[in-house]
């Protein structure tokens, strides 16, 4: 039987998000869902030399609660060489770092106006350097409900992920530090892992 689920289109997602859809064969994403203030639409957390630092992607106005597929990337705040060299600061030491950096830095340089359409580049990479086969389609307003499983709007910053039931940590080598950093974006795992990424996605799957 096909495993499809309902999911949030996060930009480059932490860990949580892989361990909630591994083993799911198709992944739904809806374009007309509401942008929701203080989601990980626009944010994913790195490891930095002293501490975990955030990347957020600035969006243009005032951000009612409009369409996800409408919001604007501010591309006259130079975010973008921001969070290149953001990434390159973190992780331009990491064993695997010049081998898939190059994918995520053109997609960068093309400056994508809707952060939507970043966000799924961004994932299609992601998936295919992790190995995971899955299928994405975009959700279209007049197509009946086909999904077995919906995790929208449960995977927010606000809420410890050890307060939900899809990830629990499997430590892997980082960087910087002795302490292991959990649920970090998935860059972290790529870049300092590589072809290991996916086998340890899979272990960090919460037991139930």
């Amino acid at each position: 039987m096909t495993k499809i689920i309902a999911a949030d289109l996060h930009y480059f997602p932490n860990l949580e998000f892989f361990a909630a859809i591994a083993g799911a064969d198709e992944l739904i994403f809806f374009p007309e869902d509401r942008y929701q203030r203080q989601s990980y639409f626009n944010r994913t957390q790195i490891r930095l030399a002293n501490n975990v630092g955030t990347l957020s992607v600035p969006i243009q106005g005032r951000r009612p609660r409009i369409p996800l597929h409408k919001i604007k990337v501010s591309n006259d705040q130079n975010w973008v060489n921001i969070h290149l060299r953001g990434i390159q600061s973190a992780y331009g030491k990491a064993p695997f770092f010049e081998y898939y950096f190059p994918y995520f830095q053109k997609v960068f340089e093309q400056k994508t106006e809707n952060l939507w359409d970043l966000n799924l580049q961004m994932l299609t990479i992601c998936l295919k350097l992790l190995g995971m086969p899955v299928k994405m389609r975009v959700h279209e307003k007049d197509q009946d409900p086909t999904w077995g499983k919906d995790i929208r709007g449960l995977l927010m910053p606000s809420v410890p992920f050890s307060e939900r039931d899809y990830y629990q940590p499997e430590p892997y080598f980082q960087l910087f530090g002795l302490d292991f950093d959990p649920n970090l974006s998935i860059l972290d795992l790529l870049f300092c892992e590589g072809p290991a990424s996916k086998s340890i996605v899979l272990k960090s799957v919460k037991k139930h």
